[in-house]
């Protein structure tokens, strides 16, 4: 947080047309999306804080919103879809400033944790037929504190043998994660690592469906870099069609060892696709990304708004790399 961020929203505010109220508004959001906080915690940090003050411009006696005055604008923003237009604004700045779509795109998905659901087999099996349990519908204040959007999956995690470890001894297995929230779909250009395409869904979502939303027509370069999720024939004729060049993994043969010049094929791929690991990770670790709002509509909000911070953050860090020392 600093004078790029300052640089940034007030930027995007003038770009946008708005009063400064909207600006500080939305300011107060890109603190949230950076620090993962509450609406609760952000009017504490909000007074507890002078360095959030000075980022808002706000004074020692200046008046702070409260957490329902954030809620409130948060809402507006739900209501007029407003998420996507800000994005595209941002992306329109950067080209402004020369920092056009590169080198090709590169497409992967990550699940975002909402809080988990406490709710019985019946109600489980409402929910995903898209129904309201029948005890809930005469208990409004429940329905409205539960979050029938969100879904479960599964996270795999590939178990990694040791260099030079015991081939007798005991090895590792592969373990399956359950998780519970939304996906955050994202691509971005190879040659400046910002996020230029997203979508947000529930987490159970098929990667591979998302392709033909998440790419971009602006890349200068027509390559594609993903992983074997989103290797369909439906997706590798959208990918010709529209002339672009598929670098999707190839998928290992069914109850056969992968060739080898497939397995190098993959290795030298991953060698590029492995830079949209480095947003997930700043956006789980660093920004501590979390959905705690109900209904996808306003998980899209919080997982816009984290994209658009991190958009932030690593233009700062571009230009720094260009600044005169």
């Amino acid at each position: 947080m600093g004078h790029w961020s300052r640089r940034c929203a007030a930027a995007l505010g003038a770009r946008v047309g708005v009063r400064r109220s909207t600006v500080l508004m939305f300011k107060i959001l890109v603190l949230q999306a950076l620090y993962s906080l509450s609406d609760e915690g952000t009017e504490f940090q909000i007074k507890d804080r002078l360095s959030f003050q000075r980022f808002l411009g706000l004074g020692l006696d200046g008046t702070v919103p409260d957490a329902t005055t954030v809620w409130l604008f948060r809402e507006r923003l739900v209501n007029a879809k407003a998420i996507d237009k800000l994005f595209a604004r941002f992306d329109a700045a950067l080209t402004d400033r020369g920092y056009l779509a590169m080198g090709g795109q590169i497409i992967d998905a990550t699940v975002v944790p909402a809080p988990k659901q406490r709710n019985t087999e019946e109600e489980k099996a409402a929910i995903k037929e898209g129904r309201i349990p029948e005890r809930w519908k005469d208990r409004p204040a429940k329905v409205r504190q539960k979050d029938r959007d969100a879904r479960w999956s599964v996270k795999y995690t590939k178990a990694k043998v040791k260099e030079g470890a015991d081939p007798t001894a005991f090895k590792p297995v592969d373990l399956a994660i359950p998780m519970f929230g939304y996906k955050n779909h994202i691509g971005i250009d190879r040659a400046h690592g910002l996020i230029r395409t997203w979508d947000a869904s529930a987490a159970n979502a098929h990667d591979g469906a998302r392709l033909p939303v998440l790419i971009s027509p602006d890349n200068t370069a027509s390559g594609v870099w993903a992983d074997t999720a989103y290797r369909s024939k439906k997706n590798e004729a959208f990918l010709a069609k529209g002339m672009f060049t598929s670098h999707i993994h190839q998928r290992k043969p069914h109850r056969r060892a992968m060739p080898e010049r497939i397995a190098r094929a993959n290795a030298r791929r991953s060698a590029v696709r492995s830079a949209v690991e480095h947003v997930f990770a700043g956006q789980k670790h660093r920004m501590g990304l979390v959905v705690r709002t109900i209904g996808i509509a306003r998980a899209r909000i919080k997982i816009g708004m984290a994209n658009l911070a991190y958009n932030f953050q690593r233009l700062t860090w571009l230009e720094g790399r260009t600044a005169p020392a």
